[in-house]
């Protein structure tokens, strides 16, 4: 044995002797949460604070009782950082924290070879209302409903980076209260911070797309790493 490495033996052994024993591994943060959707997959995007403006994306499947990482990649969040879902403005460019599903995908680009998740393509009709006063508020819309007002919606067909792919976040979707937001979506990377929707690159959401499974009831989570907005509150 060479006597470096007999010295690091010693040295190894002296500190589990004095009590510097490895503990036990934390559980993963899914195993942490209080809720999780009932499914077998998750995603959850967690930011440092609620002023952050990235954070990470990480999505997890439940195999044998334990959450297993499937993968993870940087995120980004709203321009003015995070704010309670439930409590939400529309306007306020801050990313909803909470539990949601995932209806459904979309994108301009075609689907990821292996996408199972429903993936509606992106038609220049193609539009999200946003318009607080039309009876279609925080849906997809084929083609712009007459109450619903173009300045005050989406035409999805002119992000074309952003909405290459996406997958709608359930905030808000499926009994719309009026006012507190809309059209908030996983979604390819832009340029900077996002209006209020999580981004990631696009070899990250296509990854995504092809883990995301409807029979696994997938949902995502999103929340802080400590405070009243923290992930492991829920």
């Amino acid at each position: 044995m060479r006597p470096g490495l007999t010295l690091a033996l010693v040295s190894l052994s002296c500190l589990a002797l004095a009590g510097f024993t490895r503990g036990p591994e934390p559980d993963p943060l899914p195993a942490r949460l209080a809720d999780t959707g009932g499914g077998t997959q998750l995603i959850t995007a967690e930011a440092p604070a609620t002023g952050s403006t990235s954070g990470t994306v990480t999505w997890w499947d439940l195999r044998d009782g334990r959450w297993v990482q499937a993968g993870t990649a940087p995120a980004r969040f709203g321009a003015n950082g995070l704010a309670e879902g439930g409590s939400r403005k529309q306007g306020t460019q801050t990313t909803p924290t909470g539990l949601y599903d995932l209806p459904f995908a979309f994108g301009i680009k075609a689907a990821p070879s292996g996408t199972s998740v429903e993936y509606r393509p992106v038609r220049d009709s193609s539009w999200w209302c946003q318009d607080n006063d039309s009876s279609s508020y925080n849906r997809w819309t084929e083609p712009l409903p007459a109450d619903c007002r173009a300045a005050e919606s989406e035409h999805l067909i002119d992000y074309g980076t952003q909405y290459a792919h996406a997958l709608v976040i359930g905030f808000n979707y499926e009994r719309p209260v009026h006012g507190r937001g809309a059209g908030i979506f996983l979604h390819v990377n832009g340029q900077a911070a996002t209006a209020g929707c999580v981004s990631v690159p696009l070899d990250a959401m296509q990854r995504i797309l092809q883990w995301a499974r409807p029979a696994a009831g997938p949902h995502i989570a999103i929340g802080t790493v400590d405070g009243p907005t923290a992930l492991i509150n829920y």
